[in-house]
């Protein structure tokens, strides 16, 4: 007898109890018959209500999962834009534009008389007045030219009064018909050379007295000395035939001129008398005034711009000449204009067109520009203050594109 026979393994023994049962169930068949019959029905009945009622969840569910994605798909497939709307024009408005500073006068000083600076009393920096000294030159050789023209018009005086003292006594002599016509002629003829010899010394006189009065160089405005290009003994050539030195330059400052560039598209606004303010970069918050006393009337074709003159009054000293200025012009605006940032632009092939958002719909505007001020631009007419009209749109963006208006404060919108 091997192990299979002596032992008996676990599905056998299974086996052998499910057939005893299965034994005893068929004894017992006949009398448990009618009450199976009942159970199994209700149970059927059970089932077929719960399946029933998972089918019909299964279908809900995923129908109105369904109906929520195609609603989700549709709202996500609108897109969402960003509105502002048009800002109204103003009466005045306001025009940035860098300007030059110069003095109201400013000249360099020659000498009109050669020879050596004897001393200079000035140097840059001084304030001085009109007709006040700046330096002495010293011209020995005009001193001594001075002195003989000085002899020479008195011995042609003195020949002058002989002249006279003859031509009168040949006139008597003549009346006396003692010396002939011809030789009182001849005195009368050596009178007026004799006036002429005078005149002539005395014009060579005053002009080398002149020249002589240019040894003193003095100023001749109130103002500023700003350079000095001169020392003692140094030589001074007012030649004809040489370049002149600059001694000093001379600035005043007491009113500067300010000339600005103003663009042409600005030009027809600038008006003579009106008031300006101007900035310095180091000192932004000072305004600083001025009068817009003239313009060129003409505009230059090389920049298109026309030239203007501001007038400061700089008795304090606030502005240096050459300094680089702000000047803030105020120009008349235009009221039934409006204002527009320039990202709300569409630059099409047709034209410059803005999107403006009318029953939740792109509607394509052709505008017109006025002046451009930069971040924002003045549009003349094709919206209106109430038109949402939509910020940074993409090119693509077309008309009759349905579209939905951001809330308030979302992503910076409007």
């Amino acid at each position: 007898m091997n192990s299979h026979e002596i032992q008996e393994s676990p599905q056998e023994s299974a086996s052998a109890a499910a057939t005893a049962a299965i034994g005893q169930v068929k004894e017992q068949t006949p009398a448990l018959k009618g009450g199976i019959s009942k159970v199994t029905l209700g149970l059927a009945s059970v089932v077929v209500i719960l399946l029933a009622i998972g089918i019909y969840s299964g279908i809900h569910f995923r129908v109105a999962a369904e109906t929520s994605l195609a609603k989700e798909a549709e709202q996500t497939s609108i897109p969402e834009v960003r509105v502002t709307h048009p800002k109204a024009g103003q009466q005045v408005q306001q025009i940035e534009i860098p300007g030059n500073v110069q003095p109201f006068n400013d000249t360099p000083i020659y000498a009109r008389t050669s020879g050596y600076v004897k001393r200079w009393y000035v140097d840059i920096g001084a304030h001085v007045h009109q007709g006040q000294l700046l330096a002495e030159i010293e011209t020995p050789e005009l001193d001594q030219q001075l002195l003989q023209a000085q002899s020479e018009l008195k011995n042609a005086q003195a020949n002058l009064n002989m002249a006279v003292i003859t031509s009168k006594r040949w006139q008597n002599l003549l009346a006396k018909h003692a010396v002939s016509t011809q030789e009182t002629d001849q005195a009368l003829t050596d009178l007026t050379a004799r006036q002429a010899a005078v005149a002539a010394n005395e014009a060579n006189v005053r002009r080398l007295q002149q020249l002589v009065s240019f040894e003193r160089v003095v100023a001749p405005f109130d103002g500023v000395i700003t350079a000095r290009n001169t020392d003692i003994g140094a030589l001074v050539d007012a030649g004809a035939n040489s370049t002149p030195k600059e001694l000093f330059h001379l600035s005043a400052l007491h009113t500067l001129r300010v000339y600005i560039a103003v663009p042409e598209a600005y030009a027809g606004a600038v008006k003579d008398g009106g008031s300006v303010a101007m900035t310095e970069t180091d000192r932004p918050e000072q305004n600083i005034e001025g009068i817009l006393v003239r313009n060129s009337n003409a505009i230059d074709p090389q920049t298109r711009t026309l030239n203007a003159e501001v007038d400061v009054n700089n008795s304090d000293g606030v502005l240096l000449p050459g300094a680089y200025v702000i000047v803030h012009l105020r120009l008349p605006g235009d009221a039934h204009s409006f204002t527009l940032p320039t990202n709300t632009l569409l630059f099409r092939s047709e034209g410059l067109r803005v999107a403006i958002v009318r029953n939740n719909h792109i509607v394509l505007t052709p505008v017109s520009i006025g002046h451009d001020y930069g971040n924002s631009v003045e549009v003349i007419s094709g919206v209106t203050q109430q038109d949402p009209i939509v910020l940074d749109p993409p090119d693509s963006l077309a008309d009759g594109a349905p579209v939905t208006i951001a809330a308030a404060g979302k992503d910076g919108a409007a």
